[in-house]
């Protein structure tokens, strides 16, 4: 699927803010709403996975966010699996992402302060072998 500009404007206006309407969307981007529903039509379904809410980690009281790699023991299926669903349960990792290189994973994790991130840190799972 190519995107031409029209759709790539609708799609920077949705980044910034996904309640905004079709109406909204159609007028900043000098459209009316006919040709806009016409343009995203044919991604609209396909592309947006989901909605989200940014939520403001200061308000939250969760001030440290630490990007932390980690390499597993070993590179098996099962292992991989059982990391993935750890990483799922726990709150404090914002986003787990798979990357090349001498690490496996990088972690994206948020708390509120240096003694939380060292409780974290010192969780024990059986399939790390790094974690930095």
């Amino acid at each position: 699927m190519m995107l031409d500009e029209t759709d790539k404007k609708i799609l920077r206006l949705l980044q910034e803010d996904a309640h905004l309407t079709y109406k909204d969307i159609a007028k900043k981007i000098n459209l009316s709403l006919t040709p806009f529903m016409t343009a995203s039509s044919g991604w609209s379904g396909r592309s947006n996975q989901k909605y989200v809410t940014i939520l403001n980690k200061d308000k939250l009281g969760k001030q440290l966010m630490v990007y932390c790699q980690v390499s597993l023991a070993k590179q098996t299926f099962d292992i991989s699996e059982a990391f993935n669903a750890a990483i799922r349960n726990l709150p404090e990792v914002m986003e787990c992402n798979l990357i090349s290189g001498n690490y496996d994973y990088m972690l994206k994790v948020v708390v509120p302060d240096m003694e939380s991130y060292h409780t974290f840190h010192q969780k024990s799972y059986p399939y790390y072998r790094q974690f930095h």
